[in-house]
């Protein structure tokens, strides 16, 4: 992409010509919320990258409490399996979920991920996990002007936890573990990255 910038509740980004991204439709499944976080974190774009990337054996298995392993299954087009412990005082039991990822990065030094949920022949659902989605989601690394060790991580997702959860436990789990990750990463983009 050429350009992104936030304008009210609208990613607007262009690629070529003009294209829009609407954060209030990620989805038409109305029963799942759409959430969105961000904070700056204290290093680089790239350190921080490095911490948020999708890879096997990558740095997030090692400081993201909701993250027990990622797989890449298929490099040629970034298709990644998550595994997640069980969490919320094991009221959620363990997860995982099979995205397709892009990740561009543009002129200006903002690192993005983006992915969706996919099938795919080499993976099908694990016994000892829930399968869940991952709608339309995303992880922007944006640099800050005039401060180089410093980058506003923004994160959307729109997660189907699946299984037979009470939905007061999804909305109670979600909002804390946003707050986690940008807590951890914190921490661990100095620790691990940097």
């Amino acid at each position: 992409f050429d350009e992104i910038w936030w304008n009210s509740d609208r990613w607007l980004y262009r690629d070529g010509e003009k294209m829009d991204f609407d954060f209030n439709s990620l989805s038409c499944l109305s029963f799942l919320k759409r959430y969105k976080a961000e904070g700056v974190i204290p290093a680089k774009p790239e350190d921080v990258f490095k911490c948020v990337k999708p890879e096997t054996g990558g740095l997030r298995e090692k400081w993201d409490q909701n993250v027990k392993e990622v797989v890449v299954i298929e490099t040629n087009v970034c298709v990644t399996r998550t595994t997640t412990p069980s969490a919320f005082m094991k009221i959620i039991s363990p997860r995982e979920f099979l995205d397709v990822v892009l990740i561009k990065q543009d002129k200006d030094g903002i690192i993005a991920t983006m992915a969706t949920n996919v099938e795919h022949p080499l993976c099908p659902p694990q016994p000892s996990y829930v399968r869940g989605q991952n709608h339309p989601c995303g992880c922007f690394c944006i640099p800050i002007p005039g401060e180089p060790c410093k980058t506003q991580l923004l994160s959307f997702f729109q997660t189907d936890l699946a299984g037979s959860l009470p939905q007061t436990v999804v909305d109670s789990f979600f909002p804390s573990s946003i707050t986690g990750f940008y807590s951890n990463l914190s921490k661990a983009v100095v620790k691990l990255a940097a």
